[in-house]
C-alpha cells in the first residue's frame, strides 16, 4: 500500500509541472509571402518584367479577368477611378486567367478602354497557385475577383461582384486582418 501511495505521489507531482510557455508571435515583418508572388510576369503594354513581390511595402489590388467579360471591365473602370484618385500609392495588377487569350488581345483591350496599370497573361503555374490558395472563385471572371495584397504581402480575397472605388479604398485601409 505504501508503494502504491509513493507511486501516486510521484505520478501526481510529475503531472503538476507547469506547461512550457507558448512561443512568442512572429513580428509583422516576418510574414512569409506565398511563392506565387515570385513568379515572373510581363506587362503586356510595356514589356517590363516584374514580380508581385517587387511591390512589397505597398498595397496591391490583384484582379483576375478575361477580355470577353463585361463584369471585369466594370471592375476595371472602378480600379481606374481609384488609380486616378490615389496615384501610385496603390499598385494595380490585372491578370488575364483565360487560357484562350494572349498578350495582343489584352493590349488591345487596355488601349481601347484607356487602362493604365500592370496587365499580364497569368502563367499556368500562377493560375494554379491562386486556385490552390483562394479556390476556383479567384479565376471566375464574371464574379470580378480581386485579391488584396497588403504591404507585408499577406493576402485577403475581397469577395464577389464589382467593388466600387470607395469600397476598394476602404478595404485597403482596413488591411489584412
Amino acid at each position: 500500500m505504501a508503494v502504491a501511495a509513493l507511486i501516486s505521489v510521484v505520478f501526481v507531482s510529475s503531472c503538476a509541472q507547469p506547461a512550457p510557455p507558448a512561443p512568442a508571435p512572429l513580428p509583422e515583418e516576418a510574414t512569409v509571402a506565398p511563392a506565387w508572388m515570385e513568379i515572373e510576369l510581363t506587362d503586356v503594354a510595356s514589356g517590363q518584367k516584374f514580380r508581385i513581390s517587387d511591390f512589397k511595402g505597398k498595397p496591391i489590388l490583384l484582379e483576375s479577368f478575361a477580355v470577353w467579360c463585361p463584369t471585369c471591365l466594370g471592375q476595371q473602370k472602378e480600379i481606374k477611378k481609384l488609380a486616378e484618385n490615389e496615384g501610385e500609392a496603390i499598385v494595380h495588377i490585372s491578370l488575364d486567367t483565360d487560357p484562350n487569350e494572349d498578350a495582343a488581345r489584352i493590349k488591345e483591350h487596355i488601349e481601347r478602354n484607356g487602362l493604365d496599370w500592370y496587365f499580364a497573361v497569368s502563367p499556368r503555374e500562377l493560375t494554379n497557385a491562386l486556385i490552390a490558395e483562394f479556390g476556383l472563385r479567384v479565376v471566375s471572371a464574371p464574379t470580378a475577383p480581386v485579391v488584396l495584397i497588403c504591404a507585408d504581402q499577406s493576402t485577403r480575397f475581397l469577395g464577389r461582384g464589382i467593388k466600387l472605388a470607395d469600397k476598394l479604398l476602404s478595404e485597403i485601409e482596413k488591411g489584412c486582418e
